[in-house]
């Protein structure tokens, strides 16, 4: 047994109200620079719909993950080594700009320098790629957006497509969900065995995938291995990017910047112990259907005296194995059996795993008239709905309806129980029994999901702590991630805080353990450190009003004086603070 930790994810999908605020912070944080703007390390997607790239799972087409040949082993879907070697130069399996979109901006010059005249200005779409201008906005990001039921989705949902004989035309009357989706900074990456320079790898203390940008040589085949197409090709600089799982956050143990700015609190980190030896049989199990419990087999289990042995004999620190322990992502995943993996027939063993929705369900019965969160009729509309267990069965377990219908009677299990207590009912044991579980065990599940506090969603170590002083970095020094185009705050000479040519901006330090740890903590908000204009969302912890990132109003409310910004009066100063600036002369 070869014992490895793994940072991982769980998202609760019955939370997420499809916000996009951790697309948005996400993208202002990693991808707000030239040659990424159609890039989204994180996107959320209407289900059912077309997927970002369009149609990004119809694997006959893109040839993305793993296949099992005849003799059981495992090689690229795309080919293998021969077959990349003779497409290096023009490789056919690529989504072009029209399966993203091709980014836009539009020519705000044309209102400001226009004549006056009988008729508004109209300022008409350029391409951000080109530089041309766009006739018409035919496709982006976003476009089916909360487009759940909308009957073209029959022939353009790859999902649907394999159950659309237990599927009804009205799609409307059904369900429709979201689904957020970063990097699944899987165990067994198929982006790292096709990149043919080894730029891709994955990091041994935490597992994180990322992409080493000096050895890059932007051959793109990482973007046909990549099933989940979380690979994205920088047309300025020529390489790959992708989602780091904000490991300058994570390094300093908090969580990544789409789950700390997450409206619906959906989203929980920690670690995974696995069995690494056990890893290259689990994704050559030959059915696919039991892709997903084989991968559950290789979790160990971090409160097992001779887990932890072999954990600390195979170098793990301590406070990673109790860290372990703690994880939520544990018990969503292994102890309540409720969180699943996206795809896994795949192959790839991914580590971003969902808790199914039931709102669908709950709102089948209710608009029938009868009640929602009573669990009999829960779970008998579980057995007999076939269309939502059918459709997440193949998002999630490949096709097997089983984990599926178990996660969603667990799911009904404890709305029914919570919704007993709540109306000062008797509990009753046989509501929990029904699903395996005592109640107590239900009990903590409904902590964990409705009612877990900040440090209990997020148990993340830091690095360890011989590594700290080779993290820190003096306020005077750049950014380690601010390199030519590279996925930093900074950018290329001509960009700037502002758009293009309006300057570059300053460096900005990265902070230590403690001194970031300390201000998390803290009472008081966040130091600003005077950025001119640019806040580094990577090191902000959500406390305070960074300076530069809301606009500051002045007493007079205009917010300028003489043309420059007050920087006397921000959003968080209060009067009295104002004042006694003013008199000792502050600006």
């Amino acid at each position: 047994m070869r014992v490895m930790a793994q940072i991982c994810m769980v998202m609760n999908l019955d939370k997420c109200i499809g916000c996009h605020t951790c697309s948005v912070t996400c993208k202002q944080t990693w991808t707000s620079r030239p040659g990424v703007e159609y890039v989204w390390f994180n996107n959320v997607e209407t289900r059912p719909g077309q997927g970002y790239p369009r149609r990004y799972e119809d694997q006959e087409r893109w040839r993305g993950g793993w296949k099992l040949t005849a003799r059981g082993r495992l090689v690229p879907k795309a080919g293998g080594r021969a077959r990349r070697l003779a497409s290096i130069f023009a490789n056919p399996l690529l989504p072009n700009i029209r399966d993203y979109y091709e980014p836009w901006t539009y020519d705000y010059n044309a209102l400001f320098d226009t004549p006056a005249g009988d008729d508004f200005p109209v300022a008409a779409p350029r391409s951000l790629i080109s530089g041309e201008k766009m006739d018409t906005i035919t496709w982006s990001a976003n476009w089916d957006d909360n487009l759940g039921g909308m009957p073209e989705h029959e022939a353009e949902d790859v999902v649907l497509q394999r159950i659309q004989d237990k599927v009804r035309m009205e799609l409307e009357q059904t369900f429709m969900f979201y689904l957020p989706r970063i990097c699944e900074h899987c165990i067994n990456p198929s982006c790292v065995a096709s990149c043919p320079s080894g730029a891709l790898y994955k990091r041994l203390e935490d597992g994180i995938v990322l992409v080493d940008q000096d050895r890059c040589r932007g051959w793109r085949m990482c973007v046909t291995g990549c099933p989940y197409k979380k690979m994205y090709f920088n047309h300025r600089t020529g390489k790959a990017e992708k989602c780091t799982f904000c490991f300058p956050r994570i390094e300093v143990g908090q969580p990544t910047v789409c789950s700390e700015t997450c409206v619906g609190r959906l989203r929980y980190i920690g670690v995974l112990l696995y069995d690494a030896d056990r890893a290259p049989a689990a994704a050559a199990t030959p059915r696919e259907q039991d892709l997903y419990p084989a991968q559950l087999d290789l979790f160990l289990d971090p409160h097992d005296p001779d887990v932890r042995r072999a954990a600390e004999a195979a170098g793990i620190p301590h406070d990673w194995i109790q860290a372990a322990r703690r994880s939520p992502v544990y018990d969503l995943i292994a102890t309540y059996g409720v969180a699943l993996p996206l795809h896994p027939e795949y192959r790839t063993l991914p580590m971003v795993w969902y808790v199914p929705p039931l709102s669908p369900v709950v709102e089948a019965i209710t608009a029938s008239g009868h009640d929602g969160e009573d669990h009999r009729n829960l779970f008998g509309a579980i057995d007999t709905l076939r269309i939502p267990v059918s459709y997440l069965a193949e998002l999630f377990t490949a096709g097997d309806p089983a984990p599926v219908e178990l996660a969603l009677r667990r799911l009904a299990a404890m709305r029914s129980h919570r919704r007993r207590i709540n109306l000062g009912e008797p509990v009753d044991p046989e509501i929990a029994a029904s699903v395996g579980f005592d109640v107590e065990k239900l009990d903590s599940m409904f902590r964990l999901l409705s009612l877990a506090k900040y440090e209990e969603r997020y148990v993340i170590p830091t690095a360890a702590a011989g590594d700290v002083r080779n993290l820190e970095e003096t306020a005077l020094s750049g950014c380690s991630l601010d390199y030519e185009g590279g996925p930093g705050m900074g950018g290329t000479e001509s960009s700037g805080p502002f758009g293009e040519a309006s300057g570059r901006p300053a460096p900005l330090s990265v902070e230590t353990f403690h001194g970031l740890r300390e201000r998390q903590t803290s009472e008081e908000a966040a130091e600003t450190g005077g950025h001119r204009g640019r806040i580094n969302l990577l090191n902000w912890d959500g406390r305070g009003l960074p300076e530069g990132l809301f606009p500051y109003r002045s007493k007079g409310g205009d917010g300028h004086r003489g043309g420059r910004v007050d920087k006397g009066e921000g959003l968080g100063a209060e009067p009295g603070e104002i004042s006694e600036r003013r008199e000792r002369g502050e600006s």
